[in-house]
């Protein structure tokens, strides 16, 4: 732990003096990014010189306690460190999670893609109501969502649905979200009572902006037609709608939801872009292997990762083997308390490694 908070404490000094430099000053982009990367530093700093700090008082009620000769001021030295050697403990742990490294894409916007898998409408339907509950979570933070394309069934569900969310650290808590979520209850068409399980599958993708991937005009075959509404009923005459193929990839993506081709153009792009990204990300990890696997927030679309149990009121997250009651309030955007236990158990598998 020292080489790294050592090497913590010299890139932080390094950027300090940079900040100074004045052909740093000048240049706005270089300024953004040291005060950004400063300002990730700082909590790691405030850590370590709160840690350093106790570690001295320590040290020297340890002198007094050995060398003094004044009975009392030993009991209280010795007594001082024993509170001490607590405090310390709690600062080695903050230090050791600040010390693990960031996801790169914590601070990033996501897209968010709903599919209904099996179980027909019931899928749709559930489909629409995980749709709803981010909506509703997006907006307990402050965050912006914004629909990018979806398609509706005639009784309210959606087939798909994909939506851009955009906010401070929305990847950070909403990467857990990516995999299978099952809904287990009765529907309202089956008379017969039975409980039907369906699955909704769900893709959390960190947002690309054009820097972190270029696509070449060679590679998008891009086509235009008319917008349609549930039952293929026209909800416009003109081709605003938007279908690219990035022909390397066989990749297609769609959008319909703006009456601008254009709009639709650029938010068929904005997905476009991130799903690639996503490949080459899923690409990466994949020569990891097993240290892949044994983390929580993978986005692995094909891991079934949470049920939804209607009869009995609970909600079990399969990879922390933890469940809750309150399964209205979940739906309604009460994702906190699930959110910050699969952080948590994060944290904690990391650490271990």
């Amino acid at each position: 732990m020292k080489s790294q908070i050592d090497a913590i404490k010299q890139e932080y000094q390094n950027i300090q003096e940079q900040l100074n430099l004045p052909e740093v000053v000048s240049d706005t982009q270089k300024l953004a990014q040291l005060g950004k990367r400063q300002s990730e530093l700082e909590g790691t700093i405030k850590i370590i010189n709160e840690l350093e700090s106790l570690e001295k008082t320590m040290q020297e009620n340890a002198d007094i306690a050995n060398n003094d000769t004044d009975q009392e001021l030993k009991e209280m030295a010795m007594s001082e460190n024993i509170e001490l050697a607590s405090q310390k403990e709690i600062l080695k742990k903050k230090l050791e999670q600040a010390l693990i490294p960031k996801d790169p894409n914590d601070n990033k916007n996501i897209i968010v893609e709903i599919r209904a898998g099996a179980g027909g409408d019931e899928s749709a339907l559930f489909s629409a109501e995980l749709f709803r509950m981010y909506s509703h979570f997006a907006e307990k933070n402050t965050w912006q969502i914004s629909l990018l394309n979806s398609h509706t069934t005639g009784i309210g569900g959606y087939k798909e649905v994909i939506f851009e969310i955009k906010g401070t650290d929305v990847y950070s808590k909403m990467k857990y979200e990516s995999g299978v979520h099952r809904v287990q209850r009765i529907p309202e068409t089956e008379k017969s009572g039975r409980i039907h399980t369906s699955t909704v599958t769900v893709a959390i993708l960190p947002e690309a902006e054009e820097v972190d991937l270029v696509i070449e005009e060679k590679d998008i075959r891009i086509d235009t037609f008319c917008s349609s509404g549930p039952g293929g009923q026209s909800v416009n005459t003109t081709k605003s709608a938007v279908r690219i193929t990035h022909l390397p990839t066989n990749l297609i993506v769609s959008c319909q939801d703006e009456k601008s081709q254009l709009k639709n153009k650029d938010k068929a792009m904005k997905v476009l872009r991130s799903r690639l990204l996503q490949i080459e990300k899923e690409k990466r990890e994949n020569k990891v292997g097993d240290a892949r696997r044994s983390q929580i927030g993978t986005g692995d679309r094909s891991e079934k990762i949470r049920t939804y149990n209607y009869p009995q009121d609970r909600v079990t997250d399969h990879r922390i083997k933890k469940s809750w009651s309150n399964l209205e309030g979940i739906l309604s955007g009460d994702l906190d308390n699930i959110i910050l236990s699969l952080q948590e158990a994060d944290i904690k598998l990391k650490m271990q490694k």
